[in-house]
């Protein structure tokens, strides 16, 4: 599904060059320095506003997204990219505004003069919204500059890993309202003669989407009616391997899920919500759902502490689509660490409802409690599933070549890997360099930011 990531994000690029193109081609024949960097500070704002329009949209978590995308996992690596994108070309915008101003300053060029602006004739509506817009340039170029500088500030914030997530969350909710500045500028800014254009249509349908889109960010209704009240009913953990099993009764409300998928979870509102993988398969007749979390030094290392059987709990969801739907013969599993998560609630499924594939589990984890270890190898026994455990210090890594050793069928086996994000690079790189269809390693990439 990365194909797809790759093919929205560049093909949004592409599309909106095309239209900027097909509204400025010819270029004038005077075309000067300064008449080139005019068209330049459309084309970025066009990009620029194209690329964190669809970011904003994707900040509402649109389920019907996930089937082309590949689940709300996939979609928050585009929004992380268009997020990206839309930075370089806002830079390049406010580099493109203030070059001449540098250049004068370093005595390369004259100091530009600005001419008198046009004043249309007050007869048709049109040329009536066009005055009004002109009059508002002066305020609108004043906020977008500001606008500009908080939303780079956050989106850098939003990019340093180190940065607390509970922080990130808070924080990264105001790029929605500097993105509704944003949309001011450009509204009162691009040629006029423009929205009339392909390019301006395109833009104007973007812009009102994302605006919607913050609306519906900044008064928090986002994921609203995928939220369930719940109970915390049972705990227990894991000292060794500092990891914790969390299990909520819900309340009514909740659609189900399939394994593999995940939700949002909130125990402490002045914390927020927290993506947990759904460590659980589900049963309507008793609803009950797991999460298993593994302390990382933020908010999780202080989850056995701050949660409480009995404790309220918010689940919102369920996203993803890592969900093991295909029609292979046979499956291979690889958990690394806390990746095992959707293998155990898959197993878990697969004991009440009988499997129809062949499944190899490669666990590979530093440490492993024996505790875990026994409901692990019970959990496969009941599944059917064959269950390889590989803990680093005593047996060594998973390669490619020790997984090919101990499933000779490999190559017809459809792979779904959660774990770090490298180690599934390099085993999606050795097994398809050695035969095994792109399209069939699914990797998870559980990372929302």
């Amino acid at each position: 599904m990365l194909r797809n990531i790759k093919i929205t994000l560049w093909g949004l690029m592409a599309a909106l060059t095309a239209l900027w193109l097909l509204a400025n081609l010819p270029f004038p024949d005077d075309l000067t320095i300064i008449t080139g960097r005019n068209l330049f500070l459309q084309y970025s704002g066009v990009i620029g506003m194209g690329a964190m329009s669809v970011a904003m949209i994707l900040a509402t978590r649109p389920v019907w997204l996930e089937p082309w995308l590949g689940g709300l996992d996939k979609s928050y690596r585009l929004h992380k990219w268009l997020g990206i994108m839309g930075l370089v070309a806002a830079l390049s915008h406010w580099g493109a505004v203030n070059a001449p101003k540098w250049a004068s300053a370093l005595g390369l060029m004259a100091a530009p003069e600005r001419g008198p602006r046009p004043v249309g004739a007050e007869v048709a509506d049109v040329v009536t919204i066009e005055s009004f817009l002109r009059g508002l340039r002066g305020v609108a170029e004043g906020l977008g500059e500001k606008a500009f500088y908080v939303a780079v500030l956050l989106i850098a914030l939003a990019l340093i890993r180190r940065f607390p997530y509970r922080l990130f969350a808070k924080t990264h909710l105001f790029i929605a309202v500097a993105y509704l500045v944003l949309v001011f500028h450009s509204v009162v800014l691009m040629d006029f003669a423009a929205w009339t254009q392909p390019v301006g249509i395109v833009t104007a349908l973007l812009l009102i989407a994302g605006t919607v889109s913050a609306v519906i960010v900044l008064t928090r209704q986002v994921g609203k009616r995928r939220k369930v009240q719940g109970t915390v009913e049972a705990q227990q953990r894991f000292a060794e391997m500092n990891v914790m099993e969390t299990t909520v009764r819900l309340n009514n409300g909740w659609p189900g899920h399939k394994s593999g998928q995940f939700a949002f979870v909130t125990f402490d509102k002045k914390e927020g919500a927290h993506p947990f993988t759904i460590a659980s398969g589900w049963d309507a007749a008793d609803p009950r759902i797991t999460f298993i979390t593994k302390g990382l030094g933020d908010y999780t290392d202080r989850l056995p502490e701050q949660v409480k059987i009995g404790s309220p709990a918010i689940v919102e969801g369920p996203y993803g689509g890592f969900t093991f739907d295909d029609t292979a013969p046979r499956q291979i599993w690889i958990g690394g660490g806390i990746g095992i998560t959707p293998f155990i609630a898959r197993m878990k499924e697969l004991a009440r409802r009988g499997r129809t594939q062949e499944v190899h589990l490669f666990h590979s984890t530093t440490t492993l409690a024996a505790e875990a270890r026994a409901k692990l190898i019970a959990d496969a026994k009941a599944a059917g599933v064959t269950l390889h455990i590989l803990v680093d210090e005593v047996d060594g890594l998973l390669t490619g070549d020790r997984l090919r050793a101990l499933v000779p069928d490999w190559a017809s086996a459809s792979v779904w890997f959660c774990g770090p994000v490298r180690f599934g690079q390099a085993l999606r790189s050795d097994l398809v360099a050695k035969g095994l269809p792109r399209t069939a390693f699914h990797q998870e990439l559980f990372d929302m930011r």
